[in-house]
């Protein structure tokens, strides 16, 4: 074993220590490594620029883009609003009807997308129908990953993949070279979820229902301080609008027509403040309105629709890392927080002081005309639907030409590529176009047509996804240049030597391969186990002398089949406060998918690609 192998696997065996504690944000893990094996000499400085040069996140980008067209168009959307009305209300038939839309948008489209679009349309269905929310949101995630398994485009991982094959020379996958073994494995899935989703997923409310409120309504009052208040020249929160006790909650204080940024503890009540405050209390006992303004001597100028609403935090949100105190959370969003779920714990005391966490859900109080702003601000997924944004099914025809562009674009990038690579290989003379090539003539389009700005076409790309992937596709690199992946593939076919006979040998190692990457991507980034796999089963099939297109296929699904912990895929975490999940559940409804994943695929990919 060579100096470079053994700084190789210690840089690998750093990479997942540092994924797995969390050390930063994934996209400066993935850089810093990087960088890192620049510095050590595993990556000449002059390769480098090879890692920029791979197609992958260009295509990832523009169909981010694409999605952010269709999610802003309300595509989505109106097949979720019309689900939520033709679906009866039974649980096996709600679990049926939204995994297998969720399944089909993500062959198309991200999945964190579709499920941050489809879960205010579950939660708002869960509610109606009093069917638990916590049997239909995992079903909702698990589906979409299913889903992004079907198609080259839908998932990162797949296009990460095919950007890889190109780079080491091999033949790239087509649109739906995966959809043999992908389409097997959602049928599968939706049908494992339906059958025992009902027994295996919990009965458990979501944090507004733990917590025991029944009004999710509530409304705000505009209130004037006269000149005549007893609260003049007082502390906040000496006087009674400070008292949180009585179920009193400021939501924003204006002085001379400017909102008043100070913590509600720096706040000195003066003449003509303006007040915007909620009476909510969970367990009874709140403030009357109108005797606390005549007692306090304040004028109500108006009253606002407000809303109990639930905020998910996001692994990209600004406020994870830092106390409520701290992001000026009540100044900058207009909200106050009742209650931090997390870990399926609530916590209802000495809020301000705790570090918010990805994964966290928050209950908070605020006007419903507030929702919109707290969309665009991209910290929160939110469980209701911004009045604003909901699309009906009578959409005015003015407003159909978005959705139906939108669709035509995706349409028209998948069929473009799809055609031309049949043709091309048919050997009629067109040229195969590339999917980064038809992806970005198709973001094009939408901005030419007016459906999305400059502005919003760049807020709909991940850059944490995309930075990540260029700082992973360097360790990539890293193994091949520097003999690790074939030492590798080395001591897997010597191990399996001893006990597996010689023509029996790819089968058994394709299933240990396939179980090894599973388990990986469920403590560690699909695309980092998928970037570091690839180069290892290629130089396997090498060494048995067999194709590569089985071991490939294998690490591309399996790396995005991460179903037993919470932290395996984003959507997960997306979806574990609101369902008021905890960690246990995904092992008892995940590990059996995970199990069924194994023994559909393994059979079944040396029949569709022999070796």
């Amino acid at each position: 074993m060579s100096q470079e192998i053994v700084l190789t696997l210690l840089v690998v065996l750093l990479t997942l220590v540092a994924f797995i504690r969390e050390w930063a944000s994934p996209d400066v893990l993935a850089l810093s490594i990087l960088c890192l094996l620049v510095a050590l000499g595993l990556i000449q400085i002059e390769d480098m620029s090879v890692v920029f040069r791979n197609e992958a996140p260009l295509t990832i980008a523009a169909l981010f883009v694409i999605g952010g067209a269709l999610e802003k168009s309300g595509a989505v959307d109106q097949i979720g609003r019309l689900l939520q009305r033709r679906v009866k209300g039974g649980v096996r038939s709600s679990i049926f009807a939204f995994t297998v839309v969720a399944t089909f948008f993500s062959a198309w489209m991200n999945n964190t997308a579709i499920v941050a679009i489809l879960m205010p349309v579950v939660l708002g269905f869960a509610r109606s129908k009093e069917i638990p929310a916590s049997k239909l949101l995992i079903p909702l995630s698990y589906s979409s990953i299913l889903g992004g398994c079907c198609t080259l485009i839908g998932t990162s991982t797949n296009l990460l993949v095919n950007g890889t094959l190109r780079d080491m020379g091999l033949e790239p996958m087509s649109m739906f070279a995966l959809a043999p073994l992908g389409v097997p494995l959602a049928i599968a899935g939706i049908a494992y979820m339906v059958i025992f989703g009902p027994k295996l997923l919990p009965s458990r409310s979501s944090i507004t229902g733990s917590l025991e409120i029944d009004l999710r309504t509530t409304p705000l009052h505009h209130l004037l301080i006269g000149e005549g208040s007893k609260l003049i020249g007082k502390s906040l929160f000496d006087s009674q609008l400070g008292s949180r006790e009585a179920g009193i909650h400021v939501l924003e204080i204006r002085r001379h027509g400017a909102r008043l940024m100070l913590p509600l503890s720096e706040v000195i009540v003066e003449r003509n403040d303006r007040f915007l405050i909620a009476l909510h209390r969970r367990k009874g006992g709140t403030a009357k309105a109108e005797e606390l303004f005549r007692e306090i001597g304040a004028q109500e100028l108006s009253v606002v629709d407000g809303i109990v609403s639930e905020l998910v935090v996001p692994s990209e949100s600004s406020i994870v890392g830092r106390t409520l105190a701290d992001a000026d959370f009540r100044q900058r969003y207009n909200c106050v927080v009742l209650a931090v779920h997390r870990s399926g714990l609530n916590i209802t005391s000495r809020m301000s002081e705790i570090e918010i966490e990805r994964g966290d859900t928050l209950l908070v109080i605020t006007a419903v005309n507030n929702l919109p702003d707290l969309k665009a601000t991209r910290d929160f997924l939110l469980t209701d639907r911004p009045e604003e944004n909901s699309v009906d099914i009578h959409t005015p025809p003015q407003r159909r030409w978005p959705i139906l562009l939108s669709w035509g674009v995706l349409v028209g990038v998948v069929l473009t590529v799809t055609i031309t690579d049949i043709l091309s290989r048919m050997g009629v003379g067109v040229p195969s176009i590339p999917i980064h090539y038809a992806a970005l003539v198709g973001v094009l389009a939408l901005l030419w047509s007016g459906i999305l700005t400059t502005r919003e076409a760049y807020e709909s790309v991940d850059w944490q996804v995309l930075l990540m992937l260029y700082g992973m596709l360097g360790l990539g690199m890293a193994m091949q240049s520097t003999g690790t992946a074939e030492w590798l593939a080395k001591q897997l076919v010597s191990g399996a030597e001893g006990f597996v006979s010689s023509g029996m040998m790819p089968y058994a190692l394709l299933w240990i391969v396939f179980v090894f990457t599973l388990s990986l991507t469920e403590v560690l980034s699909n695309n980092a186990t998928a970037v570091m796999m690839v180069p290892i089963v290629v130089r396997l099939a090498a060494e048995l002398g067999v194709d590569s297109r089985p071991f490939i296929m294998g690490v591309t699904v399996a790396a995005s089949c991460a179903f037993a912990l919470p932290m395996g895929y984003q959507t997960h975490m997306m979806v574990y406060g609101p369902g008021g999940y905890r960690f246990s559940d995904y092992l008892r409804f995940g590990i059996p998918l995970n199990v069924i994943c194994v023994i559909i695929a393994c059979p079944l990919i040396p029949l569709i690609w022999p070796f």
